[in-house]
């Protein structure tokens, strides 16, 4: 088998374990999320990712935390906010 082919599906296979856990490591919440590790850094010294750190020194992310995190300030579709938006204009007017 070719190289590249196993070490893209190892790839897949690591992604599929991480997609079952609750709790991810550092490097787990970096690769799951996409965001850089110097950035992920940066937010978790800031305090503006929710994170944990048990022991002082090892970083944990509750998963669904930070699903939630990465989710939050949702858009709709450009159309719906321009109905939305048209919608609360005719509203104020006809109060």
């Amino acid at each position: 088998m070719d190289t590249i082919l196993i070490l893209e599906r190892l790839d897949r296979l690591e992604k599929l374990l991480i997609g079952s856990k609750e709790v991810l490591t550092f490097d787990e919440a970096s690769d799951y999320t996409g965001i850089s590790r110097s950035y992920l850094y940066k937010l978790t010294a800031s305090g503006k990712i929710p994170h944990s750190k048990p022991n002082g020194k090892m970083v944990f992310f509750d998963k669904k935390k930070l699903v939630d995190w990465l989710l939050q300030h949702k858009r709709g579709p450009r159309l719906e906010i321009r109905d939305n938006a048209i919608a609360g204009n005719l509203a104020n007017k006809e109060d």
